[in-house]
């Protein structure tokens, strides 16, 4: 009877231990955990296609229509331009000192979106 006992809890035992080593073998990645961000494009910048996007989903809302905030105008080519420009476009998206950071209140634009605006205003911020 004896006997029987300490098999049953040496069984017991090393199946246990089986269970615990089989969970210890359970490995997370890095990059399953967190995905790196898709490269940002930066191939073929053109105000209509990569510029004015990104100007009408964050700064239209303020700085379109009539009364634009701060008498800011962003609501069509000549103006991005003329803000281009004059560098408070740039200066206003980077958070730069001096100047009110953009959007505001709300979060900056994403690295990606500032680098494309870079890319056109360097380029000549042409009407492309």
């Amino acid at each position: 009877m004896e006997h029987r006992i300490i098999n049953t809890v040496l069984k017991t035992m090393v199946f246990a231990g089986i269970v615990i080593l089989m969970q210890s073998c359970y490995n997370d990645n890095v990059e399953d955990l967190y995905p790196q961000a898709p490269a940002c494009d930066t191939n073929n910048v053109t105000y209509a296609n990569t510029v004015w996007p990104i100007i009408n989903t964050n700064c239209i809302s303020c700085h379109g229509g009539q009364f634009p905030s701060g008498n800011i105008s962003l609501s069509d080519y000549s103006a991005i331009a003329a803000a281009a420009k004059n560098g408070s476009l740039l200066s206003a998206i980077r958070h730069e000192d001096g100047w009110s950071p953009m959007p505001k209140g709300g979060g900056k634009l994403s690295d990606c979106d500032i680098q494309k605006i870079e890319i056109w205003v360097n380029a000549g911020s042409a009407d492309n």
